[in-house]
């Protein structure tokens, strides 16, 4: 096999993996557990090892593909243990974790995926395979969601796009395809185990067929759900900016690459682009608030009791923008009387946007919570705005970041490597020692 098709393997994520590592780690027998390499302050035990060859032996044996020689793949298998826990080093350095409801949610898609309909069934099903093999997966899938979160974080950093870039981009044709185009698109969401395998299949078969409902149930098992839509004719600023970005590179007829995703594999097809100087109106709110936060001296309960005082003094006729002025712990929009100006959705956190859409103009919300204290809104006007320009800068930046990612994440996870202290106990698992 060559190095490269494995290295795809041992990049597949963990919650790609984790349903099958956790009913094939427990079938293997168990070595006595020894350090072969130390990555910084940790250690990668032989038992760790042991664990990712099943894993990647298991993989390549369900796609049909051959399994290289045990120590060349033990070499591979721990070269990526070592890179995993040298960012792993980094995520425990900046304190990086999922939020427990994140957390939930990738656990809960993983157990719907097996076929089980709840966090407890899928507790039960994976305990009985071994004890704590559950609480296992559910830790190796927190560290995959903190990894995603380190890469974002530090290859979005290195990635620099000036307005000239984007400026050269939307004078291209693939950026002038951008300019107010509708299109007609075609889309299949494969989930399940072995998603990345059956999306491929999937996508050769859309490549020379429009009939996703066939596609669909062709491919759909008991593991295996596809889902398939025909989207339509529409303003490529109404898809999903990640798939839109997709589009704007297809040419009619043209089957998009696999796009993996946190709810899926996707695979998109073009089947008609418009011209034309379709615009992209986005609605805007003309909103001011007042903020009461928590502090030291101002504890939950009362910054309760002082929001709703002040709604009081509200529906008793009082002026906002005075109230906003002396009360509201915003000191931004305090200073204009609560102003928070013209309001485009997608801005706001979204108790702020739910409260916002939903009050009518000139009305004053009650109060409400969001993760910054507790508000009161009033909607004065509300508006249609070609936001055309922006969505086109803001798309072309995207599909520019996209181009540039894969890149700096290699280069970025190399200098993770090549800075991490690595010793390697055993010499037979070394490429530069073993002969």
């Amino acid at each position: 096999m060559k190095t490269k098709q494995l290295k795809q393997i041992f990049k597949a994520t963990a919650l790609a993996l984790c349903l099958s590592s956790a009913m094939t780690t427990f079938a293997v027998a168990q070595p006595k557990d020894e350090v072969v390499a130390v990555v910084d302050n940790s250690a990668i035990l032989r038992s760790d090892l042991a664990q990712s060859v099943a894993e990647i032996s298991h993989q390549l044996q369900k796609q049909n593909k051959p399994v290289p020689p045990q120590p060349y793949l033990e070499q591979q298998a721990l070269e990526q243990l070592i890179v995993r826990q040298a960012q792993l080093e980094q995520v425990k350095r900046y304190n990086i974790r999922p939020d427990e409801k994140s957390l939930n949610e990738a656990v809960l898609k993983v157990a719907r995926d097996s076929g089980s309909p709840s966090l407890e069934a899928f507790q039960q099903k994976l305990d009985a395979i071994a004890p704590n093999t559950y609480a296992s997966l559910r830790n190796r899938i927190a560290e995959d969601l903190a990894l995603s979160r380190l890469r974002q974080q530090a290859v979005n950093s290195r990635i620099q796009i000036s307005d000239q870039d984007v400026k050269n981009f939307l004078n291209t044709p693939q950026g002038q395809a951008l300019l107010g185009s509708q299109v007609h698109v075609l889309h299949l969401r494969i989930t399940g185990e072995n998603a990345q395998q059956v999306a491929a299949q999937v996508r050769n078969d859309l490549s020379s067929s429009n009939d996703i409902q066939a596609i669909s149930k062709k491919y759909s098992t008991g593991d295996i759900k596809v889902d398939a839509s025909d989207m339509g004719v529409r303003n490529l600023s109404e898809i999903p900016g990640e798939l839109a970005a997709r589009v704007s590179t297809l040419q009619a007829g043209q089957t998009s690459e696999l796009i993996p995703a946190a709810d899926g594999v996707h695979v998109l097809k073009l089947l008609e682009r418009k011209g034309g100087e379709q615009k992209a109106l986005v609605p805007q709110y003309q909103t001011r608030h007042i903020l009461i936060q928590t502090s030291e001296v101002v504890s939950p309960e009362n910054a309760k009791q002082m929001i709703d005082s002040l709604y009081t003094r509200l529906k008793q006729g009082e002026d906002f923008a005075v109230l906003a002025s002396t009360f509201s712990n915003d000191t931004g929009s305090a200073r204009d009387g609560g102003s928070l100006g013209w309001v485009s959705p997608g801005v706001m956190v979204p108790e702020f946007e739910q409260r916002m859409k939903s009050t009518p103009v000139g009305q004053i919300s009650e109060p409400f919570q969001s993760q910054f204290g507790w508000h009161i809104l009033q909607v004065t006007d509300t508006r249609q705005q070609d936001m055309t320009q922006e969505y086109q800068e803001r798309m072309a930046r995207q599909i520019l970041g996209e181009r540039q990612f894969d890149a700096e994440l290699d280069s970025w996870l190399r200098e993770t490597r090549s800075n991490a202290y690595v010793e390697i106990k055993d010499p037979q698992l070394d490429p530069k020692r073993a002969r």
